[in-house]
């Protein structure tokens, strides 16, 4: 009975993130909370004091252009991914620090025009060995581009 029991809790610890949206680089998913308008694109991460390292935060651009993202508020550190329309990784920011420095805090640009811009944990991008190129895959929770 027992056995049974830990089966469906664990089954269906499985099943509850299912409609969670995620994206995965180099064979690794992660979760990600989806950023698609300016109030969320603008809220980003701030005043987050962590976030696991299978998750991230995934901001859509209505189109493909330079970007400069910042770590106003930002208490983590982060790597910056910024992605083409075809969803190729095109620029790298690593290990961003956080700022607590307000509208002072540095801008990180990308170095080609992007539409997705993935925020994860610092250190991350070193850990999967990304290179420009990288393919973003979206799972079916990320709602296509507008």
């Amino acid at each position: 009975m027992c056995a049974i029991a830990l089966f469906c809790s664990v089954f269906a610890s499985g099943c509850s993130n299912a409609d969670e949206p995620w994206v995965e680089l180099q064979g690794q998913r992660f979760a990600v909370e989806v950023a698609d308008d300016n109030e969320e694109r603008a809220r980003g991460l701030m005043f987050r004091d962590a976030m696991d390292d299978d998750r991230g935060m995934l901001f859509i651009h209505d189109n493909e252009m330079n970007l400069a993202y910042w770590m106003k508020n930002t208490k983590i550190p982060l790597d910056i991914l910024y992605f083409d329309a075809n969803r190729r990784l095109v620029s790298q920011q690593r290990d961003v620090p956080p700022c607590s420095l307000g509208n002072a805090c540095p801008p990180y640009p990308s170095t080609a025009p992007a539409r997705y811009v993935l925020e994860l944990n610092a250190g991350q991008a070193a850990k999967l060995g990304l290179k420009d190129g990288t393919e973003l895959t979206f799972g079916p929770g990320i709602p296509p581009a507008p």
